[in-house]
C-alpha cells in the first residue's frame, strides 16, 4: 500500500505507464511459472505452494515494500536451506519456521537494520550464492538423469556420494528430455526476444512427453497428483512452544538470507531503474509477507533477482506490474492446474541447472580470485567451502567474522604513530641553542621536547602500536606533544591506552600536550577523564601554542 500510494503521489497513473506495467506484469507472471513450480519442488514442498507462495508475496511487497518494481517469490537462494528444513520438521515445520522469519524481518526494519545489512563483504556474499549453486546443481541430478539413489544423509558429501553410486541406474528418455530443455534454456534467450526461455522448455518437453509417452520419465502427475484448481483458505498453523525453540536458528537463517538477497535485489533495481529503494520498508515489507504467505499455504519468499530485473526491463515503473504478476498466476491456477500434470520433472530440473549457473558468477568469482587481495581470496573460499560442507549461516556468520577481523588488522596497520621531525618550529631554549638541521627529532633537536602525531582511528587494534611506539621515549625530562588532528574517532580501548600513557610520562615526570583535538575526539577523552588527568591548560589548538607552552615548561625559574 505503501509503494502504491507513492507510485500514484508520483504520478505514475498515466494511460500508458498502466498499460506498460500490466504488460510487463504478464511477462514477468509467465518467467515466474516454471520458477516458482521448480523452486518449490527443489524445496521440498508441492508444485503448486510454489506459486501459492509467488502470489501473496508478490502482491504484499509490491503494497508495503520498499521499491516500487521488486518481484517477491521462491528463489533459488532458498533451496539449500530450505529444503534441509523441510527434511527435518516436514512442510508444516517449514512454514513455521518462515512465518516465524517474517516476523523477525519486521523487526529488523523496524530497528532500522536495513543499511546494516548492506555491509557485508562482497568475498561473503560471492562465496555464500556459489556454494548455494553447487548445491542447487548437484541437487537436481536426481530429476534430471531420471536417477534413483539410496537415502542418504543431509550432508553434501552423503547426498553426492549416493548420487554417484546412483548413476548406474540413469534414466535415457529422462536426460535426452533434460538436455532438450537445457538447449532451449541456453540457446533460446538469443532468438526469442518476447517469449521467456523457460516457458518454451516448458511447453516444448512436455508437448514431447506427452506425444512420445516415453516409460519411466517422472511428471508432476506422476509425482505429486497434479496441481488443485482453487486457492489456498486461509489456516492458521498450530505452534507448539517446543516448536518455536527448534525453529528459532532456522528462521533467523531464512530472515537473514531474505534480508540479504532482497536488498541485493532491491539495489539492482535501483541501478535499472534510476529509483532509490527504501531498505528498511523494504525489510518490513518482505516481512509482512513472509508472515502472509505460510498462512495461505506458501513458504519462504524474497525478492528476485533476475524477475525484477525482467520486470524493469519489460517497462514497469510501479507495483501494478506486482500485482498483475500475481494475478496472472491465479488464473493459471483456476484455468491451467490440470495442464500442470503432463509437465516433465527433469524440465524443472534444467531450468534450475541455468539458475544455478547464473547464482554461481563463475567468471565474477574468478575475477574476484585473480584480482583481489589475498585476504579477500580466502574470505571467499572459507565461505564457499562453509556454505557447501557445512551450513549457510556458519559460512555467513564465519565469513563476516573473518573478514571483519582481516579488515581490522589492515586498519591497525594503517594507523600511524610517527615522530615528527625537523627543529625550524621551535625556539632555542636559554643555554640550548638549537643544532645544525640533520634530520633529528624534535626531542634531538631541543633536547627533552618530543612531538609525535597519530594518523588514523585510535581504536583497539591500534591501541598497542601507541603502547609500544610511545614506549621507546626517553622519559626523563621529557614533555611529549601529541597532535591528534588526524584522528576521527577513538574508542574505550583507545582512551585506556592514553590514559595509561600519561599516567607512564607523569610517574617519569613528564607532561603531555594533547593538539588539534576534533570536538567528538575531546569529548570522549573529557568523558573518559583523560582531559582532567592531562590538565585543561595542556590541551591545545595548534602545534605553535604547544610549542609556545612547552618552551615555557623549560624556561628557568628567576630568583
Amino acid at each position: 500500500m505503501i509503494a502504491v500510494l507513492q507510485a500514484r503521489r508520483d504520478g505514475l497513473w498515466t494511460r500508458a505507464q498502466i498499460r506498460d506495467n500490466v504488460l510487463a506484469g504478464i511477462v514477468v507472471g509467465v518467467v515466474a511459472l516454471p520458477l516458482a513450480m521448480a523452486f518449490a519442488i527443489a524445496s521440498g514442498a508441492r508444485p503448486e505452494q510454489g506459486l501459492y507462495t509467488s502470489i501473496v508475496a508478490g502482491v504484499l511487497t509490491s503494497l508495503f515494500g520498499g521499491t516500487r518494481v521488486q518481484i517477491s517469490g521462491p528463489t533459488g537462494a532458498f533451496i539449500a536451506v530450505l529444503s534441509i528444513i523441510t527434511a527435518q520438521h516436514g512442510i508444516g515445520g517449514l512454514q513455521i519456521a518462515t512465518l516465524m522469519a517474517g516476523i523477525i524481518l519486521v523487526a529488523f526494519g523496524f530497528a532500522r537494520l536495513g543499511a546494516v545489512i548492506k555491509y557485508i563483504p562482497n568475498p561473503v556474499i560471492v562465496g555464500f550464492t556459489a556454494g548455494i549453486a553447487v548445491i542447487i546443481f548437484v541437487g537436481q541430478w536426481k530429476d534430471f538423469f531420471g536417477l534413483s539413489p539410496a537415502p542418504s544423509g543431509l550432508h553434501f558429501h552423503e547426498k553426492i556420494f549416493s548420487l554417484l553410486q546412483a548413476l548406474p541406474t540413469i534414466t535415457v528418455a529422462t536426460t535426452g528430455l533434460a538436455l532438450l530443455a537445457l538447449l532451449i534454456l541456453t540457446v533460446g534467450p538469443r532468438y526469442l526476444r518476447r517469449i521467456p526461455a523457460p516457458l518454451v522448455a516448458l511447453v516444448v518437453v512436455t508437448l514431447v512427453q506427452s506425444v512420445a509417452h516415453f516409460k519411466g520419465v517422472a511428471t508432476i502427475g506422476s509425482a505429486y497428483g497434479g496441481i488443485p484448481r482453487t486457492l489456498p483458505s486461509l489456516h492458521f498453523p498450530s505452534v507448539t512452544l517446543a516448536q518455536v525453540f527448534s525453529l528459532v536458528g532456522p528462521a533467523f537463517t531464512i530472515a537473514l538470507l531474505g534480508a540479504i538477497e532482497s536488498l541485493l535485489s532491491a539495489v539492482v533495481a535501483d541501478g535499472m531503474s534510476g529509483t532509490r529503494h527504501d531498505s528498511n520498508q523494504e525489510l518490513i515489507g518482505q516481512g509482512i509477507a513472509n508472515i502472509a504467505a505460510p498462512l495461505f499455504g506458501g513458504f519462504a519468499a524474497t525478492g528476485a533477482v533476475a524477475r525484477t530485473a525482467t520486470n524493469i526491463r519489460n517497462g514497469a515503473t510501479s507495483p501494478l506490474a506486482g500485482l498483475v504478476h500475481s494475478g496472472f498466476l491465479i488464473l493459471v491456477i483456476l484455468i491451467l492446474a490440470p495442464l500442470a500434470t503432463a509437465i516433465p520433472l527433469c524440465v524443472l530440473s534444467a531450468v534450475l541447472f541455468v539458475v544455478a549457473w547464473n547464482m554461481s558468477e563463475l567468471p565474477h568469482a574468478i575475477r574476484l580470485v585473480r584480482t583481489s587481495p589475498r585476504t579477500d581470496v580466502v574470505v571467499l573460499l572459507l565461505t564457499f567451502f562453509l556454505t557447501v560442507f557445512v551450513d549457510l549461516v556458519v559460512a555467513v556468520n564465519v565469513g563476516v567474522i573473518v573478514a571483519a577481523l582481516l579488515f581490522m588488522r589492515r586498519m591497525a596497520d594503517a594507523v600511524n604513530v610517527e615522530q615528527q621531525f625537523g627543529a625550524s618550529h621551535v625556539g632555542p631554549s636559554p643555554g640550548n641553542p638549537p643544532p645544525a638541521d640533520t634530520g633529528n627529532s624534535y626531542h634531538d633537536a631541543i633536547g627533552g621536547v618530543v612531538v609525535y602525531s597519530i594518523e588514523g582511528p585510535l581504536f583497539f587494534g591500534a591501541a598497542e602500536k601507541l603502547e609500544r611506539t610511545l614506549a621507546h621515549i626517553q622519559r626523563p625530562a621529557t614533555t611529549l606533544i601529541l597532535r591528534m588532528g588526524n584522528v576521527p574517532f577513538l574508542d574505550a580501548t583507545g582512551i585506556i591506552a592514553l590514559e595509561q600513557m600519561v599516567n607512564d610520562f607523569k610517574r617519569h615526570g613528564a607532561a603531555v600536550l594533547l593538539v588539534e583535538l576534533r570536538p567528538n575526539v575531546r569529548s570522549k577523552l573529557e568523558r573518559g577523564g583523560v582531559i582532567a588527568l592531562v590538565g585543561e591548560e595542556h590541551v591545545l589548538d595548534t602545534l605553535d601554542q604547544a610549542l609556545q607552552v612547552a618552551n615555557q615548561m623549560r624556561q628557568p625559574v628567576s630568583t
